[in-house]
């Protein structure tokens, strides 16, 4: 009663693990094809192998279904071996190889072959194994022939496995070592004395195993997407820049060429360097130098101010410049202030940069005065500043806050952790 007990215990966990890991193949939209149907097809094969567990529990030592028997015998060694011959093409895809033209997939169905052709010719022999007419299975006395095969194929997914580690994600890498290993042990057991139950528990590793590679794949291919989503972004953001901004700045030096010749040399030279700055970022994947981002925020408000002359005034206060931010963060987040305060009824926008080390990290503040920032009826400065808000959180574990600042006017404060500063 024990061991029934037991018996059921683990059918039950192995039923969760598949229906559970079964799902997650169906349902997660990230996973590409070739996965997709191996995980199915793997999890298919565990249910299978369940079905088969139970439906032994459930006639044994009842006469009347002695054929039944005779298929469940047979079954349970025929689906766990293709699980062994899934496992090893799928190591194969994943470490690049074609399993047309592998010797290992050719010495898997060639050894697998003769296993099938072992079951087949135990169905009328007794030297393998045999069912009573109790309907109990009962070994043959070369019972061993059935298992051999499969335990020379599994110590060649083992060698193969650890020859192509190079090859292999970690992830991957376990898996493989876990199922062949846990099977081996479990089948030459099995040779001595029956034990169902252990390659049963192999089976759950290798569900486990399999599910939790399904998961950081998936969170590995999010994460990717995610980081190449905000470039992307980031990439727009520069692409798209107010075409009426391009167009005033060059018919501002073109009438300065003129009246100012220096003027309109300064504003051409702080103009490229606006330029080549923000084309710089598409490049840029990882957080970059404070100061470089400054930079280009400086060369931004040089050529505006030379458009709106005194009605725009700039107060930069950064002392502490030694950390690193996403690139396109000050920048747009002072275009933005800039942008907001010049369109409001008030006659001059004040902008001021601050930077701060605090005991978490660096801050940086962005303040303008004049009418209060809101989302709602303005959206496009939301969304600018949404975007920078979710660089942010991926590339370095900062945050953006947007208040209102006491006597009128927006502050944005942006604050980058310690171990990223």
């Amino acid at each position: 009663m024990n061991e029934l007990l037991l018996l059921y215990f683990v059918g039950g966990i192995l039923v969760l693990m598949v229906l559970l890991g079964l799902g997650v193949a169906i349902v997660m939209p990230a996973i590409d094809p070739y996965n997709r149907r191996f995980f199915i097809t793997a999890f298919l094969i565990l249910l299978l192998c369940i079905i088969i567990i139970f439906g032994e529990v459930l006639i044994y030592q009842k006469p009347a279904y002695n054929f039944l028997e005779k298929v469940i015998c047979f079954f349970s060694f025929l689906f766990p071996s293709l699980l062994t011959l899934l496992m090893a093409l799928h190591l194969l895809h994943a470490s690049g190889e074609n399993w047309r033209t592998s010797v290992l997939s050719i010495t898997g169905f060639v050894l697998m072959g003769i296993q099938f052709l072992l079951l087949c010719i135990a169905q009328f022999t007794t030297f393998l194994y045999y069912v009573s007419p109790e309907n109990i299975s009962v070994r043959g006395p070369w019972f061993a022939l059935l298992i051999v095969p499969w335990i020379i194929f599994l110590i060649l997914c083992t060698v193969g496995v650890i020859r192509r580690r190079g090859k292999l994600q970690t992830g991957y890498f376990v898996t493989f070592l876990v199922y062949q290993s846990s099977m081996i042990i479990a089948l030459i057991i099995h040779i001595i004395m029956p034990a169902y139950l252990l390659i049963y528990i192999s089976m759950i590793l290798s569900a486990l195993s399999m599910f939790c590679v399904i998961l950081s794949d998936q969170i590995r291919q999010y994460l990717r997407q995610q980081r190449e989503l905000a470039h992307q972004r980031a990439s727009i953001m520069v692409l798209q820049m107010r075409p009426h901004f391009i167009y005033n700045t060059m018919t501002g030096i073109y009438y300065l060429c003129d009246q100012d010749p220096q003027k309109a040399k300064q504003v051409t030279l702080d103009f490229t360097t606006y330029l080549r700055k923000n084309f710089t970022a598409i490049a840029s994947e990882e957080p970059i130098p404070f100061t470089s981002e400054l930079e280009h925020t400086r060369a931004y408000l040089a050529v505006e101010q030379a458009q709106y002359e005194d009605c725009l005034l700039v107060d930069f206060d950064t002392p502490h410049t030694m950390f690193r931010l996403p690139p396109l963060t000050l920048q747009p987040i002072v275009e933005n202030a800039v942008k907001h305060g010049l369109s409001s009824d008030f006659p001059q926008v004040h902008i001021f940069v601050k930077t701060r080390k605090t005991s978490s990290g660096s801050e940086i503040t962005v303040e303008n005065d004049g009418s209060e920032f809101n989302p709602e009826s303005d959206a496009e400065p939301h969304i600018a500043l949404s975007n920078i808000r979710q660089r942010l959180e991926m590339m370095c574990g900062g945050k953006l806050t947007i208040q209102p600042r006491e006597g009128g006017g927006v502050v944005v404060t942006v604050s980058i952790p310690c171990h990223k500063a």
